[in-house]
């Protein structure tokens, strides 16, 4: 079993929604059409794929029917975190109940805990380790250009809710957790901020975020490691439409 992650699907399947993406450039012409293909060469069906917000351009549950439909069909695990233009978000039982099965799981407020097969340290032996995927939507951090009040509330609220994924975690005892924001970590001088330091604080390993479209934009993105956990953007047009696997 691998675990990939890949954000910003943005999928306009639904009758009578129309959104282009290819005002960030021509990597968004059919991109759909080529994160399946990539998708299907990359993910088998005993895989997990981490998917970071910004899924469905609809704006009712039911205009993201065609969208879900198509995920689903696609090999793998889904595990959905909310993003910024995902208005339809409802709660997750909902949204479980009307979408979920053993193939697709939304994600808020707890963690997304199993357990994988792995090679013992001898090299021979095979253990168990459990897993955690944690995380929030995120929002822009203080520091940032045009950090207001109203931004703060959103901001504190989403760090509770990482607080409260990463707390289950613990909870359950896992080996390894994997961190999961839609927005990035940090501002974009990479200054640390409530999100970076609970994942250092709960011992994240990896921590994949997406939300930044375009070459300038992804200047604005941490990359590498800090305070001991690793971050990774994972945006559909910086990954090129692949899944990438997340070494924990």
């Amino acid at each position: 079993m691998k675990i990939f992650a890949i954000g910003d699907l943005h999928l306009s399947f639904g009758e009578n929604i129309e959104k282009p993406m290819d005002i960030f450039g021509g990597q968004w012409i059919g991109h759909a059409e080529k994160l399946r293909q990539r998708w299907i060469e990359t993910v088998s069906e005993e895989d997990i794929v981490i998917i970071c917000g910004d899924i469905s351009w609809g704006l009712r549950i039911d205009e993201t029917e065609a969208d879900f439909k198509w995920l689903k069909e696609l090999p793998g695990t889904k595990v959905f975190f909310k993003g910024n233009h995902d208005l339809w978000w409802q709660s997750t039982g909902k949204l479980n109940k009307i979408f979920g099965d053993e193939k697709m799981t939304f994600v808020q407020n707890k963690a997304y805990i199993f357990e994988r097969k792995v090679k013992a340290e001898d090299g021979g032996s095979v253990a168990t380790e459990k897993i955690a995927i944690c995380g929030s939507r995120g929002w822009i951090c203080p520091g940032e250009d045009g950090f207001k009040a109203d931004d703060r509330k959103i901001y504190d609220r989403e760090a509770l809710r990482l607080k409260m994924s990463l707390d289950e975690a613990k909870e359950a005892g896992v080996d390894k957790i994997i961190g999961v924001l839609h927005f990035p970590p940090t501002n974009s001088n990479m200054q640390p901020s409530a999100f970076s330091q609970l994942m250092s604080e709960y011992g994240v390993s990896t921590c994949v975020y997406g939300h930044l479209h375009g070459k300038e934009a992804f200047k604005n993105g941490i990359k590498g490691v800090l305070n001991s956990v690793r971050y990774e953007l994972v945006s559909l047009d910086y990954l090129e439409a692949c899944p990438k696997e997340v070494e924990i």
